[in-house]
């Protein structure tokens, strides 16, 4: 049997990168935790979350549990973010809203969208989705798994150019290693524009 292609290699672990190349829930909620922690740690974050679940990662097994027995799951050690009960609601609320609108199934936000505003819409309605998390979303739908419904490219700007600047450009080691090198450049710049 042929071994799965990995769409974004970027956790160093294989059977975590699996999931997130097979479980559309597992990319989202790795996107919602991209945030003040590596890109690494944020999107292992799904399978430590399915290993704690008993093995199944999805909107029922996380919303059979209370708020508050999610959020426990979540601060277990190690953490799966530096702030891991606010993370661990947002999920919570997320999974309550593809409950709710998409009977559980996070891939109905993008699959079979025509209009790349439609599916952009759907992710800003998901509790901790703004502007930007939207647009490198949409850019990663795009560039890693071939999801490019019309429009993506103005819808994502300035994710969709070809700088290596996000989680959406990550195709290997070496990609990973320059969006690091571009986020820091990006970093010490703002840094030096606040000392001016």
């Amino acid at each position: 049997m042929p071994t799965p292609t990995i769409k974004l290699p970027i956790t160093g672990d294989y059977e975590a990168d699996l999931l997130l190349t097979q479980e559309p829930l597992a990319l989202l909620i790795g996107m919602i935790l991209d945030q003040q922690v590596s890109m690494e740690l944020a999107f292992r974050g799904p399978a430590v979350l399915r290993d704690r679940l008993g093995g199944e990662l999805s909107v029922e097994t996380i919303t059979a549990l209370s708020v508050t027995e999610f959020v426990q799951l979540c601060c277990e050690k190690p953490a799966i973010h530096r702030f891991p009960a606010a993370m661990g609601e947002r999920i919570y609320r997320v999974c309550e809203h593809l409950a709710e609108h998409y009977g559980g199934d996070a891939s109905k936000i993008w699959l079979r969208a025509r209009s790349a505003e439609v599916v952009a819409q759907r992710l800003r309605d998901l509790p901790g989705f703004g502007e930007e998390k939207t647009k490198i979303f949409m850019a990663l739908l795009a560039k890693r798994f071939g999801r490019r419904p019309k429009g993506w490219e103005v819808v994502a700007h300035p994710f969709s150019d070809n700088v290596p600047r996000s989680v959406a450009d990550v195709r290997n080691a070496k990609t990973l290693g320059e969006v690091r090198e571009w986020k820091r450049a990006m970093k010490a710049a703002r840094k030096s524009k606040q000392d001016d």
